[in-house]
């Protein structure tokens, strides 16, 4: 009898591109902190406005969650994530035309507010669910701390790149790693085990 197969079951796969897409999701979620200063110096706006977008972006990454998961649930998890990432992608990239408090606002707070929490908690809940039994609470704290992991990496980054480059430098850059996201999850990142003909991991 041949040896039984030892292959990576693709439920990891799975974890890998979560924690991949919400480590950035993290980062992109928390650049306008590091754009407060600049777009002070730039605009000569008030901290309290600047801050009300960063309020409003926080708000909404909370609110939507839950609509969010049932999404996930209705469409799919590919389908919601990639059309998340490029609404975040859409609203950095308007940034860099923003003129007045209320357009960051628009754009920082309420767009890139709206497609972070779409991949919020619910994503690496919904993701641990689908693909373990067995390890489920080791997967859903690994995906949680995705969050953590991509504030400590991306923060220094765009700070240096806000005080280098100018503040625009920053909404380029989270447009374009948000977008780019979006064929790694199309082609990486299945919906359930049951589409590759397989269980859950773990079980029975």
């Amino acid at each position: 009898m041949s040896a039984p197969s030892r292959r990576i079951h693709p439920g990891w796969i799975a974890v890998a591109v979560t924690f991949a897409t919400l480590m950035a999701t993290a980062g992109f979620r928390s650049a306008p902190s590091v754009l407060i200063v600049p777009l002070e110096d730039a605009f000569g706006w008030s901290r309290s406005d600047i801050s009300l977008a960063v309020a409003i972006n926080v708000l909404l990454f909370g609110l939507v969650a839950p609509f969010a998961a049932a999404l996930m649930e209705k469409f799919g998890i590919r389908k919601v994530v990639m059309s998340a990432l490029t609404t975040v992608s859409i609203g950095a990239f308007l940034t860099i035309f923003i003129q007045a408090p209320w357009q960051l606002i628009a754009t920082w707070g309420v767009i890139v507010g709206v497609g972070t929490g779409s991949m919020a908690l619910v994503f690496a809940a919904t993701v641990a669910n689908r693909w373990f039994v067995e390890k489920r609470g080791i997967v859903t704290g690994l995906l949680t701390a995705a969050t953590a992991t991509g504030q400590l990496i991306f923060l220094p980054g765009l700070s240096h790149l806000a005080l280098t480059y100018g503040w625009k430098s920053v909404s380029i850059t989270v447009a374009s790693c948000s977008l780019a996201v979006v064929p790694f999850i199309y082609l990486f990142l299945r919906e359930k085990p049951a589409d590759l003909g397989l269980l859950p991991y773990g079980a029975p």
